[in-house]
């Protein structure tokens, strides 16, 4: 089974609130017979139009494929939050690579960030950006990890996160559920959707040639190198695999190192003027639990929440219930309140939470992995990936030599041995252990 057909239509995008408010692009016809060209791009999400479009930029002459449509995948379903630094938290990461390397890598996720804004604002796209994401925890423990990362943040990184208690953290979100947290204002929250579409507009503007409804089988590796599609092949000097969760096993390194999983997102019908009861400052929300729940408003005041993960091929048949159950928890009076939307989405995980960018040959690069902070780390190893090709490997090597662990078992046992990893942390949140 083929994950990117399995759970959606071919070339229609999934039924989100994503996809009723904005306007998609005319659809680019497949590729039939033979191309050529200086670079592949394989997938058409975030990593693969950022990259097209700066190389295209540059003067190479891309194409991009996609099996299914631009911005069809995570790119253009996720929960919109342009967070700061990488997945996994500073801390973390110095405990992983050493301090100097973690503010490197810091540095990195920041001007992540500022790439996005600038080229939502060069290209003119209107993705509906707003300011401010903040961390909730649902006991005191975490709230006091909270606290005490953004001491670490303000002394090490010269970084400032706002802290509040319980009474302080309830005039941003009033959700019984909560404790405290942290608020992070160099972070931002955006129509994710419209965004992935003025790269693609962005790209076409540049010269990139797309082809949809495209599906790449398998890569002859040389010089040039060719990929084999259903209904053709296109010979280039260099390829990048951009396929994140939807990639297969065009590589194997890859497949045993980065994971798709699903993911949910329920949009509310309009909140009107009950939307201070959710959210009394308009800033998205992460919380503390392993599986984590995300929300925000939308600029017609609906709820957009995300919440429950699973790791099968196949979506459940009432996604609307999965995410109202995690939902109700944070905010128990919308027990009733209807729900318009309910979509999902294949996003990818690492061992480490961390993206892996790779070299699976001379000429052919990947990147994909990034455990839901994809936003602004796709964006970035995509002109990461530009960097390399044109010769400026810097930024892609850093990211390259951040540890990497494959699955146990490979890509064979990876999802069933992490679902039941993941069963176990469902039951420690639900016991408060």
């Amino acid at each position: 089974m083929q994950l990117i057909y399995s759970n959606d239509r071919r070339g229609a995008y999934p039924d989100s609130w994503y996809a009723a408010t904005t306007t998609p692009l005319q659809p680019f016809a497949p590729l039939k017979g033979s191309a050529t060209a200086d670079v592949c791009v394989v997938g058409a999400g975030y990593t693969g139009l950022s990259t097209a479009l700066h190389l295209a930029q540059a003067g190479r002459d891309v194409v991009l494929i996609d099996a299914q449509r631009v911005g069809f995948g995570a790119s253009g379903r996720n929960g919109g939050q342009l967070g700061t630094g990488q997945r996994v938290d500073q801390k973390g990461l110095e405990t992983l690579v050493g301090r100097d390397d973690a503010k490197h890598l810091w540095g990195m996720g920041l001007d992540a960030v500022a790439l996005c804004l600038d080229l939502i604002k060069e290209h003119s796209v209107d993705a509906h950006v707003k300011q401010g994401v903040a961390w909730s925890g649902s006991s005191q423990a975490d709230v006091d990890d909270l606290h005490r990362y953004a001491d670490h943040m303000d002394t090490h990184y010269a970084y400032s996160l706002e802290r509040f208690d319980a009474q302080g953290f309830a005039q941003i979100c009033p959700s019984p559920d909560y404790r405290g947290g942290i608020l992070d204002m160099g972070s931002y929250h955006l129509h994710p959707l419209a965004f992935a579409l003025g790269l693609a507009r962005a790209c076409v503007a540049a010269g990139v040639r797309i082809f949809e409804g495209t599906h790449a089988q398998s890569i002859e590796h040389g010089a040039p190198a060719t990929v084999h599609t259903d209904a053709g092949r296109i010979t280039a000097s260099h390829v990048v695999l951009a396929g994140n969760g939807y990639l297969g096993d065009l590589d194997r390194k890859v497949a045993s190192r980065v994971m798709p999983i699903n993911n949910f997102i329920a949009a509310t019908a309009p909140l009107g003027d009950e939307a201070v009861r959710v959210l009394a400052r308009d800033v998205a929300v992460a919380d503390s639990r392993f599986v984590v729940n995300y929300f925000r408003l939308s600029h017609d005041r609906r709820l957009l929440f995300g919440g429950g993960e699973s790791y099968g091929y196949r979506f459940p048949k009432d996604i609307a219930a999965k995410v109202r159950g995690p939902m109700t928890q944070v905010f128990p009076h919308l027990e009733d309140i209807p729900i318009d939307y309910a979509w999902g989405g294949t996003l990818a995980i690492t061992m480490k939470r961390l993206p892996f960018l790779y070299r699976a040959a001379p000429n052919v690069l990947s990147a994909g992995g990034y455990s839901g902070h994809g936003l602004g780390n796709a964006v970035q190893a995509g002109q990461l990936m530009a960097q390399a090709i044109e010769g400026q490997t810097d930024g892609f090597d850093a990211m390259a030599a951040i540890p990497s662990t494959p699955f146990p078992g490979g890509g064979a046992m990876r999802t069933p041995l992490l679902a039941l990893a993941m069963s176990w942390y469902a039951l420690r949140d639900r016991l408060g252990i």
